[in-house]
């Protein structure tokens, strides 16, 4: 069945696939524009704050403080449709997409679907192994991690109660510093006094980074900076460590200097090493002629647009943008916004027979929480460590929430924990129970 018929082409028809940051903002932006008719397709009805999962895994934030439903965050938007679905293919001759319910015509095509876990090869590691990209993966992590808690509790052999207390971050790029150091302040202060046979703080949290230095993003000076305040905080860092091997009950370890090669046994490992293009990309290669980069992403001309395809926009993680400086504009919410913003400028320009100058990306500088009153923030206006950049961490990042509400109940959650050093989300709940599927659809009503 065609979805035509209630999505006309006339007005100018704008179809924007994926609703992170790049997506919202763009159809925030047409939402003002009378002569455009807007259509948003996500496979999920919520905008979902990617930055703060790392909160949820660790229990200290329920999944609806961080996700806000696509309808009423854009619903104010006369123009704008929006529809709960899963691209599958497209036609670029004819302006068609495939979804896999139905088919869509579009004028514009703005293409901005992000990016998944990248195991380099090693897919296989992936369910021992799992990454942070979506609500359920952080609820399934939250739930291996507390479950590894109470398992050692009554576990009486030592070597597999070390196991179960030894939690092992693959990958130091901000999602691995974070989740590392809030593993750490959990098991050294959140957990404190809540076990009898167990000790939360003698457990192991260690952090592997196969380059030579932790947030290699970041300056140097501020990468041994986050080394130094992880350590303090308990998490054994180890650069030039490179995971060989992930099975159920561990991971094989080479040293990249003297080629040592060990097992670390762990029954909770967590996956922050690499990221890759979603599906789309491909299809749009297949379909356009798209170049890709060896991370799958599309390369993108001056202004957004795949080459030869002036009406089809990729932006956000999706986008490999080589244009402004040596390399490609890093996967940060503030590129995508600013990616959607201008799609959206552009679009409205041309339909009034003008253009724009190319995309320049506004680089206000980057920011990764280490743990409690600890952050490094690499800023245009200057570089900060420990309490300082933790506030300019806060503060940001309760601005890029969507909905107020949202700002006001991770605020509030924040401060509890901040002061009770309690997380408010600890819930241990089967991973096919009807139980998790309650918590995770009460959790996006209530966002």
């Amino acid at each position: 069945m065609s979805l035509d018929s209630i999505t006309t082409q006339s007005p100018h028809h704008v179809v924007i696939i994926g609703g992170g940051f790049g997506g919202l903002h763009a159809a925030r932006e047409l939402g003002r524009a009378s002569s455009i008719k807007v259509t948003l397709i996500d496979k999920r009805n919520y905008h979902l704050f990617q930055p703060l999962l790392y909160q949820v895994a660790t229990g200290n934030l329920s999944p609806g403080d961080i996700a806000s439903p696509i309808r009423s965050v854009i619903g104010q938007n006369k123009n704008t449709q929006v529809l709960m679905g899963e691209v599958v293919d497209l036609d670029p001759a004819e302006n068609k997409l495939y979804l896999k319910d139905g088919e869509l015509s579009y004028d514009t095509l703005v293409v901005a679907t992000g990016v998944t876990h990248h195991y380099f090869g090693n897919d296989n590691w992936a369910p021992v192994a799992p990454g942070l990209k979506t609500v359920e993966e952080a609820l399934e992590i939250r739930r291996r991690i507390f479950s590894a808690f109470e398992k050692a509790e009554k576990e009486p052999d030592l070597e597999k109660r070390k196991a179960l207390l030894t939690f092992i971050v693959i990958g130091a790029g901000p999602t691995g510093v974070e989740l590392a150091g809030a593993l750490a302040e959990m098991a050294h202060h959140g957990l404190k006094d809540c076990f009898h046979n167990i000790d939360p703080s003698e457990a192991t949290v260690l952090l592997l980074q196969g380059a030579d230095r932790i947030l290699p993003a970041f300056p140097e000076d501020l990468s041994k900076k986050a080394k130094e305040e992880l350590e303090g905080l308990g998490v054994t860092v180890r650069t030039n460590a490179r995971a060989m091997n992930i099975d159920d009950h561990g991971v094989t370890v080479k040293c990249k200097v003297d080629n040592h090669i060990e097992y670390i046994g762990a029954t909770t490992i967590l996956w922050a090493a690499g990221v890759k293009a979603s599906p789309m990309a491909e299809v749009l290669a297949n379909r356009t002629g798209a170049p890709l980069d060896r991370s799958g992403r599309v390369l993108v001309e001056p202004n957004l647009t795949v080459r030869d395809h002036p009406n089809i926009f990729v932006i956000g993680d999706v986008a490999n943008f080589s244009h402004q400086g040596d390399e490609s504009l890093p996967g940060l919410a503030p590129v995508a916004q600013q990616e959607g913003v201008y799609v959206a400028k552009l679009v409205q320009q041309r339909l009034q027979a003008r253009t724009l100058a190319p995309f320049r990306y506004s680089d206000h500088g980057t920011l990764a929480m280490i743990g409690r009153n600890q952050a490094v923030a690499n800023l245009t206006f200057g570089k900060f460590s420990g309490f300082t950049a933790w506030m300019m961490w806060v503060f940001v990042h309760i601005l890029f929430l969507i909905e107020f509400d949202n700002q006001l109940l991770v605020l509030i959650q924040w401060a509890w924990s901040y002061f009770t050093r309690q997380g408010g989300a600890r819930l241990i709940t089967d991973r096919n129970s009807p139980e998790e599927t309650s918590i995770e659809r009460e959790s996006a009503v209530q966002a």
